[in-house]
């Protein structure tokens, strides 16, 4: 089953490989409990304190990111193709 250009929460950068800022309400929401994941970490685990759990946080967090990114985001290319 193919998703419409419209249905995706993110769309394809036009320069380079990746994910551009989310193109529904669903990307917006899955990108601000991300930023939220960041701030709770920050505030519960100081990088200054705690660097390792600090950093794992960040890399669990953004792994989720990248991965809903590639499961609900327009597939990604190279270079400008538009």
């Amino acid at each position: 089953m193919s998703e419409r250009h419209d249905d995706y929460w993110f769309p394809a950068k036009t320069f380079g490989y990746g994910w551009g800022l989310p193109r529904r309400w669903q990307g917006w929401v899955v990108l601000a409990v991300y930023l939220g994941a960041l701030a709770v970490s920050a505030w519960r685990l100081p990088p200054s304190a705690h660097p390792t759990a600090f950093g794992i946080c960040v890399l669990v967090a953004t792994a989720l990111l990248i991965a809903v990114c590639a499961l609900k985001g327009e597939p990604p290319r190279w270079g400008s193709t538009r």
